[in-house]
């Protein structure tokens, strides 16, 4: 979003993300995460052991010149280091400091379980999403992707935003606590509301299903036919194309009053029996035709091969840092009256050492060679 980002990580191993696999071979030996790729574009490097005094004080001359600092290193790792906040708005009153755990950590707002780390399945299952996941018979089930990670980071870059707005009216920072468990409740946009009117919880059992929301088999995948409900006219046109008008006598098949269950026992091997003759996109376009809100079931490899995706700008080559090519997935943020943001590769461990460190850190060149011969930077 057009920040400049400097990533300061442990020296000889640094983020976490970068063991991740799986990994692409270097021609000098070395690997990188492919994972590690995906996220890391346009940001700057710097190694740093903060528990070292000279480090200590390249980082505090970096903190009175910087808009925002962010860290996910756990509860009360930044008040070990004698960085918490108090200390922080005293180097740097403007500074927004955001800081991202499992259950939240600042003053007031530590509740029993803010010890406790935390990670995607945890936060995942905490937040009552795995309660709704999965086939009834298969039990409490993860989303496939990192939702428990990418969502916290979400949330966390819009706090960022509304405390540095805050900051421009007041000139003052703060400290922005974000909860990963916070971030995954808040998105039980429709299970909540639907406990707090009825007291029914959503789980994966198929009564719970409160509207149509059906993956329906075609001869080469699926597609999804949603929100459906009681409309007359979609079911007719649908029963009509699948050589079953007369299920439209029946008002069951016309959606109405009818529950999860028969759904799947009745309606969906109805459609099916006509379905999997057919294509899913000439399917998916059938039932777009008849009303239907439909979509289509598709994998990382149908996503990359999105006509409509390379139209919205939503892939860049970034790189993989030895200079070949590797494809990302950009930022959905389509700001129609500014340039694109560049699209530089993610940098290697320590790449900005000298650039950073020698420049707002404050270090002399002697001070950076010694940091990094002790394996401190």
């Amino acid at each position: 979003m057009g920040a400049e980002v400097i990533k300061i990580e442990r020296p000889g191993v640094g983020d976490r993300a970068r063991a991740n696999d799986p990994y692409i071979d270097g021609p000098d030996g070395t690997q990188v995460s492919a994972r590690y790729l995906g996220v890391n574009r346009n940001k700057k490097s710097v190694a740093l052991d903060l528990r070292d005094p000279v480090a200590k004080r390249a980082f505090i001359n970096m903190l009175r010149v910087s808009d925002v600092l962010l860290d996910n290193w756990g509860p009360g790792a930044m008040e070990r280091l004698g960085f918490g906040y108090p200390a922080l708005a005293e180097i740097n009153p403007g500074l927004v400091y955001a800081s991202i755990t499992g259950y939240g950590d600042s003053d007031g707002l530590r509740g029993p379980y803010s010890n406790w780390p935390a990670n995607n399945p945890c936060v995942q299952g905490m937040g009552g999403w795995m309660a709704m996941t999965g086939a009834p018979e298969s039990g409490p089930q993860m989303v496939g992707d990192n939702v428990g990670d990418s969502v916290p980071g979400l949330w966390t870059a819009l706090g960022v935003l509304l405390a540095l707005e805050s900051r421009r009216k007041t000139g003052k920072g703060q400290h922005v606590d974000m909860s990963m468990y916070d971030c995954m409740v808040a998105h039980t946009t429709s299970s909540m509301p639907l406990y707090q009117a009825t007291g029914q919880t959503t789980t994966t059992a198929r009564e719970n299903m409160f509207s149509a929301q059906l993956a329906l088999r075609a001869s080469d995948g699926y597609v999804v036919l949603a929100g459906a409900g009681d409309a007359d006219d979609k079911w007719r046109a649908l029963w009509a194309l699948a050589g079953r008008p007369e299920l439209a006598d029946d008002p069951r098949f016309l959606g109405r009053g009818v529950t999860g269950p028969f759904y799947f026992s009745h309606i969906v091997p109805a459609i099916e029996e006509w379905s999997v003759h057919l294509p899913k996109r000439e399917l998916n376009q059938k039932l777009l035709e008849c009303g239907f809100s439909m979509g289509i079931v598709q994998d990382t490899e149908d996503l990359d091969r999105c006509e409509h995706l390379e139209v919205r700008n939503m892939f860049v080559d970034s790189g993989d840092t030895y200079g070949r090519p590797f494809r990302t997935v950009n930022t959905p943020v389509q700001l129609t009256g500014c340039e694109n943001t560049p699209t530089n590769p993610p940098p290697r461990l320590g790449q900005h050492n000298r650039e950073v460190l020698c420049d707002i850190g404050g270090l002399t060149a002697e001070e950076l060679n010694e940091l990094q011969s002790t394996g401190k930077a």
